[in-house]
């Protein structure tokens, strides 16, 4: 067993000062120490897969990131750790508790399958492992084995931590009171003719500032921003649907004197509707969340999505978003965004159905986007 503090100030001495996740018994010596701890951050997130988008977004920024869960939750991470962090090349050190250890100690029923599969769920994404040190004389040569793999791979790499592997800390620090900021919700557009998405992102790159970055969501919404233009500020997200505004949290918080504009859709939006809640109770000042909303999953042949049954406006508002805006066309568009309100400011706009004649796909790679998305990044203030 080692001391929570033995772990983590060997990882700081190494550069790891980001930790998000979602909570687990084992892992709460972990989370309480880095949250007492001043020169650390802690960020809990809603689910899983919201926390691996989040440490991509905040190595992106030029932070480097430990995601902790446990294996039940590992489930909801497999989504973004095959199609992100795989994909884009982006490394992270995981801690993934194992509940239901065979052979370990008795645990509850949903976790008897998933300490048998944990270590293969792993294998099959490709991800090296090792078990978390219970000896604080073995914690450097963990950390120099993974941080040898993340340098080289540009990928992740977990530790598997058994039960009473650390001891015990008690929590000193008291949560910060988030008040609600309940701005007005505004109202709806009247009935006229909805901009296409190709003509609302052409709005958004005439209010973007030299030093502004843009993360867009998966689909057309990044082959279309793409086909405008390539540029160094643009991060086009491939798979990991719904994962793009965490993603846009993490940079958002890695790099506070940068402004991060997240091109989400709305079907992605409600894939992970309680990004939203992490967004609003954390508030980075610098994050822009704009939904284009066209009431469909286009790029997969046009299905309905249920966004014309609610509010997104409404729903972030309840969330925390201080700062809300409903522009009906791209010159209100352009008018939102050039404002540069303190946020998180959410944008929602209705968009028109239709892709353009001859969409084409990026001819630069997912890493090659990443390696100069990071360099334009951390390059710049």
């Amino acid at each position: 067993m080692i001391q929570a503090g033995a772990f983590i100030d060997a990882a700081r001495a190494r550069g790891i000062d980001f930790y998000t996740g979602v909570p687990c018994s084992y892992l709460k010596p972990f989370i309480n120490y880095v949250i007492d701890s001043a020169d650390l951050d802690y960020l809990g997130a809603a689910n899983e897969g919201d926390a691996v988008a989040i440490a991509a977004g905040a190595e992106l920024g030029g932070r480097r990131a430990v995601v902790m869960f446990q294996n039940s939750g590992l489930g909801n991470a497999v989504n973004p750790l095959t199609s992100l962090t795989h994909i884009f090349h982006i490394p992270m050190l995981l801690i993934v508790t194992l509940r239901g250890e065979p052979g370990g100690a008795a645990d509850e029923p949903q976790h008897e399958l998933m300490g048998v599969i944990t270590t293969e769920q792993l294998e099959l994404m490709q991800i090296p492992w090792e078990f978390f040190p219970d000896d604080e004389d073995d914690i450097d040569e963990v950390l120099a084995r993974a941080q040898d793999h993340m340098s080289e791979f540009a990928r992740p790499y977990a530790l598997v931590m058994r039960k009473g592997s650390v001891a015990s800390h008690a929590l000193t620090r008291a949560p910060e009171a988030r008040p609600l900021a309940a701005p007005a919700v505004p109202p709806m557009p009247s009935d006229r003719a909805a901009p296409t998405r190709s003509a609302a992102l052409a709005a958004v790159r005439r209010a973007v500032g030299p030093d502004d970055l843009l993360v867009a969501t998966t689909g057309y919404t990044g082959r279309e921003l793409y086909a405008l233009e390539d540029t160094p500020n643009q991060l086009y997200m491939v798979g990991s649907m719904g994962c793009a505004v965490s993603l846009g949290l993490g940079l958002a918080l890695a790099r506070p004197k940068r402004r991060v504009i997240v091109l989400d859709g709305d079907g992605a939006a409600l894939m992970r509707l309680g990004a939203l809640a992490t967004v609003g109770t954390t508030r980075p000042a610098n994050l822009v969340h704009v939904v284009l909303d066209n009431a469909m999953h286009e790029s997969t042949g046009g299905q309905a999505t249920v966004s014309d049954s609610i509010d997104f406006c409404a729903i972030a508002g309840a969330c925390g978003y201080p700062s809300l805006a409903r522009p009906a066309d791209t010159e209100a568009l352009v008018a939102v965004l050039s404002r540069r309100d303190d946020g998180p400011v959410f944008v929602h706009m209705k968009i028109a159905p239709g892709v353009p004649e001859g969409l084409p796909r990026p001819d630069i790679t997912p890493p090659e986007v990443a390696t100069r998305f990071r360099h334009f990044v951390q390059d710049g203030k």
